[in-house]
């Protein structure tokens, strides 16, 4: 099979096309010939060298696919309603950038109807990680207010949807007013330049002075400080990403009396056991409305895997900050 693999950490250009042999599903796995691979920023520092792929998992890029399954553990594919032939995405812990690949039956989920193996690839990173952080950690409840920061991001356009659709009203920063005009164009009820205003003072005055009671943070560093005076009383920020920094100084006073919480989590290296949690979760609340239309898939741009360049092409858009929403690589058949 052919697959993009990283010769040495650097640049795009140092993403290659070449071969390896087609994977073995294991028990309680299944093998996928993939379609659509979606591309998300830890690719990007995986191939820097700034993200340690997790024990066990493969060097091989990609954390997201769609395809059909090909091959697999009966039992396990039986018991979660999958067959040989079926659609579906998966999210894996590594592995996405290639023809085929395997990833385990609790972490893969039927491609929702009416959408395209391209839509599906750039479901389950984004979506994983939004249902784990802003519901599960964050306990974000319907009437409440979210701050997303990044909202024009993969995870960004994912989070606005999502919140939405469960009651929130949802408030996001973007880089440029087109990015802005996007977000509300999803659904967002506010959008904040984060170039020409304060996103603390603006949430705050969105709010009525109350503040925003979860924020869900890509950037940490200096933007900590900020966002612990925007959060309301009993408010909840969460940290998934650390864009800006790992090293924060925030008003610890401002924590104690409004009661705040301050987490964070990365879900590459969790069990498969949490990740399987989180799928029957997805299935339950977010498939249907996905199905509905109610959320959709927001696809920038696509590119051909298996050409000379394609991969590296889609890690500079990344890189360049200019996509709204998911980049996907494609598998000619």
């Amino acid at each position: 099979m052919h697959i993009v693999e990283i010769t040495t950490p650097g640049a795009p250009e140092v993403l290659r096309v070449a071969q390896r042999p087609v994977p073995l599903a294991g028990e309680g796995e299944l093998l996928i010939r993939v379609s659509a691979s979606g591309v998300n920023r830890p690719d990007v520092l995986q191939r820097t060298g700034n993200y340690p792929v997790p024990a066990g998992a493969s060097d091989v890029p990609g954390l997201e696919v769609a395809g059909v399954i090909e091959s697999g553990d009966v039992a396990a594919m039986a018991a979660a309603g999958l067959s040989v032939g079926d659609r579906v995405c998966a999210l894996v812990a590594g592995g996405g950038y290639a023809q085929y690949c395997v990833a385990p039956v609790a972490q893969c989920l039927p491609v929702p109807k009416g959408l395209s193996d391209v839509e599906a690839a750039s479901l389950p990173e984004t979506f994983f990680t939004v249902w784990s952080n802003v519901f599960d950690r964050a306990h974000l409840q319907a009437g409440e207010t979210l701050l997303v920061q990044g909202g024009s991001s993969g995870i960004g356009v994912t989070a606005i949807q999502m919140a939405k659709a469960m009651g929130a009203t949802v408030i996001v920063t973007a880089g440029s007013d087109d990015k802005c005009a996007a977000c509300v164009a999803l659904g967002a009820d506010h959008a904040i330049n984060y170039k020409t205003h304060d996103f603390a003072a603006e949430a705050k005055r969105l709010t009525g002075g109350k503040g925003v009671d979860v924020v869900l943070d890509m950037v940490a560093g200096d933007y900590v400080a900020r966002e612990v005076e925007c959060l309301a009383e009993d408010g909840r920020l969460v940290i998934i990403a650390l864009q800006g920094g790992t090293k924060s100084s925030f008003n610890a006073g401002l924590v104690l009396r409004r009661r705040l919480s301050i987490t964070g989590s990365t879900l590459r290296p969790r069990s498969v056991a949490f990740k399987a949690a989180i799928a029957r979760n997805l299935r339950e609340h977010v498939w249907p409305l996905i199905e509905a239309g109610r959320i959709k898939s927001v696809i920038h741009a696509t590119f051909e895997a298996a050409s000379a360049d394609g991969a590296a092409n889609a890690h500079r858009l990344m890189e360049s900050n200019q996509h709204i929403g998911k980049i996907v690589l494609t598998w000619s058949k």
